[in-house]
């Protein structure tokens, strides 16, 4: 009996052993699981959800990675303010500091009749005074504003250069604004005309260093024109503008819409000028020509705010009269008219008093005829050899004391006009000034009608005979946009670009296709084009439209890249939008993976008659399209697509 309550009092103590380690065991499993679920909500509530909270018997493990040294300290005081600071555990790893980026260096350079100012972020290596000093040496006394500032961080790449070539750039522009960066320089200015427009372009372009990005925006503002010229005319040649000027380009419609309605077939020149007399001038000009054209004869001239209306000889003097009356009254308050109605021709005697000079297709000029005196002749003879060179006039002239008033400045007049021509003659007589013969300028006949309307004065008569030859226009000579689209349509086809699989990385095979389009260039400057990027339907919608923007990009900056002139081109990236084959097989995929060239008119959008120039790119290797991960001006090489 001892024996079994002996056995019985050791279960039982067993028993309540076994007991009390299974409690021990759950209330600290319990006080582990409190502590760090308490640690855990404090951090949650700080924002510090970085951190891992791991409990082990009584310490609290804090794991992960903070993203600076302050991050791993809040995160270790607010553990510390839950549960008490020796059962911690930091355990926390620290995201290591990257080295400070340095900041994009940038300068503007203004330029105007003030000065230069200098405003931007250099390198500290580069130095403010050297860019200052350098910007002093464009021309002698100018005056500089130094507003730069430096950093010290090391100048990138290619920042020297694109430096270099902004102050080349100032130097050529003295009304300017020049953007540096190290891999783009950005040109805003303004050319005293068209034609100087074009060589500061091209001397720019030829400075360009390779591999940078150029965006060029120089101006050109309206001639001024003096005087402001308009001349009608119609006679048995029938109707035309022998000059055409407008201050507007809605006044240069009106007055070409009421030439037409007049009779005047085939292609007018209307030169967009300043120095209009009146912002009338187009309705002015409307009543001349409506009157002209009632007549059924005659010439109207716009000098200024002078106005010559001139009759056909035969013409009946009451109907003349009222279309002077007509004009008159239509004409705005600033406008003065003379008209003139010639007597019926009538045999002119033997050995009228003339003036003739010719002008052969070498260039040689014979002057022949009548002039005033002795120093008239001089006069003569110093301004024909100024005009066309001392070695190719000759004279034959005569004295006559008899000749009209004002015979020199008629003279003078019409040998200043005949040098507008190629080849030509001159005829002054009393009553008129004729000048006729080719030119390889459309503006000649109007420079021809300004000259002699200003130097011979409001109701002289003239006739301007001229005649456009296409073969004497140095412009004409360049290829039209037409032309240049054939050229390169024949590039393309001898050669597809190609990219990389799945990516915007131009394959080497397609150099001599570029440098075949940059050629093309050099004759077809300024186009506006859009350079498109088309792919198959592989892959996303927007991972398409991302591949094909910046294979445009790409064959856009490759043309920059050999100095071709962009300013007016775009790329534009259509992804899958535009197939022209069918996506189902691979022949189609193939098709659809291109680059288009197409051509813009002046609004911007694409012009109606014109097919795109459509180049079928292929990859360099079969593989499914796929937008790169990132789109850059100057896409880079990605891994190939597996």
């Amino acid at each position: 009996m001892p024996l079994r309550s002996n056995l019985l009092a050791s279960a039982a103590f067993a028993t309540a052993a076994a007991l009390a380690v299974v409690g021990a065991s759950w209330a600290a499993t319990m006080i582990e699981d409190r502590s760090a679920e308490a640690v855990r909500s404090r951090l949650t509530t700080a924002g510090l959800t970085f951190v891992d909270v791991r409990a082990d018997g009584l310490q609290v493990w804090l794991t992960g990675t903070a993203p600076n040294e302050a991050a791993r300290f809040r995160a270790v005081n607010a553990a510390g303010s839950v549960v008490d600071a020796a059962r911690l555990r930091d355990a926390l790893e620290v995201i290591p500091v990257r080295e400070i980026e340095a900041p994009r260096f940038s300068v503007e350079m203004l330029r105007n009749d003030d000065g230069v100012s200098l405003i931007g972020l250099l390198p500290e290596t580069a130095g403010t005074e050297d860019l200052a000093e350098a910007a002093r040496g464009l021309a002698t006394g100018l005056q500089v504003a130094d507003m730069l500032e430096t950093a010290d961080f090391p100048a990138p790449e290619g920042w020297s250069a694109a430096v270099d070539f902004g102050l080349k750039a100032l130097r050529l522009l003295p009304q300017s604004k020049i953007s540096v960066a190290a891999d783009r320089v950005s040109i805003t200015a303004i050319s005293d005309s068209e034609q100087e427009k074009r060589r500061l372009e091209g001397q720019i372009l030829r400075l360009a260093p390779e591999g940078l990005e150029l965006v060029m925006n120089i101006s050109a503002p309206r001639p001024v024109l003096t005087p402001f010229t308009l001349r009608f005319v119609m006679d048995e040649e029938g109707a035309r503008f022998d000059a055409c000027s407008a201050d507007t380009a809605r006044a240069r419609d009106r007055i070409l819409a009421a030439g037409r309605a007049a009779g005047v077939a085939g292609e007018t020149t209307c030169t967009i000028g300043l120095g209009v007399p009146s912002p009338r001038w187009a309705e002015a000009a409307e009543a001349g020509l409506r009157v002209v054209a009632e007549l059924g004869a005659g010439s109207v001239t716009f000098s200024d705010a002078d106005v010559t209306l001139e009759g056909r000889p035969g013409t009946p003097r009451a109907a003349f009269d009222r279309a002077v009356g007509a004009l008159e009254a239509a004409l705005p308050p600033v406008f003065s008219l003379e008209a003139t109605l010639p007597p019926a021709p009538q045999a002119v005697p033997e050995g009228p008093a003339e003036f003739r000079a010719t002008l052969s297709e070498a260039g040689r000029v014979e002057l022949a005829g009548r002039v005033t005196d002795e120093l008239t002749r001089k006069a003569v003879d110093s301004f024909a050899r100024a005009q066309f060179g001392a070695s190719k006039v000759r004279s034959t002239t005569r004295l006559d004391g008899e000749l009209p008033e004002g015979w020199p400045v008629r003279v003078l007049a019409g040998l200043e006009s005949l040098a507008q021509l190629q080849h030509g003659e001159l005829l002054v007589r009393a009553d008129t000034v004729e000048v006729n013969g080719v030119t390889g300028s459309k503006q000649a006949s109007a420079r021809i009608s300004q000259v002699l309307s200003a130097r011979l004065g409001q109701g002289r008569s003239f006739k301007v005979d001229v005649i456009y030859d296409e073969k004497f226009d140095p412009e004409a000579a360049l290829p039209t946009p037409q032309e240049c689209m054939t050229r390169i349509r024949r590039v393309l086809a001898g050669q597809k670009i190609t990219f990389e699989p799945g990516s915007a990385e131009i394959d080497p095979s397609a150099r001599g296709t570029l440098d075949g389009l940059a050629e093309v260039f050099k004759d077809c400057k300024g186009m506006p084009l859009e350079i498109s990027g088309h792919t198959d339907s592989q892959g996303s919608e927007g991972g398409n439209k991302a591949l094909s923007q910046a294979r445009a990009e790409a064959v856009l900056m490759a043309l920059q890249g050999r100095r071709v002139d962009v300013g007016r081109m775009k790329a534009v990236g259509y992804g899958e939008e535009r197939p022209i084959a069918d996506n189902r097989d691979e022949a189609g995929r193939e098709a659809n993976r291109r680059i288009e060239f197409t051509l813009l008119g002046d609004d911007g959008n694409p012009v109606d008659e014109e097919t795109p120039v459509v180049e079928e790119t292929a990859e360099a290797s079969e593989g499914p399209s796929a937008a790169p991960a990132e789109m850059t001006l100057r896409p880079k090489r990605r891994p190939q697509d597996g």
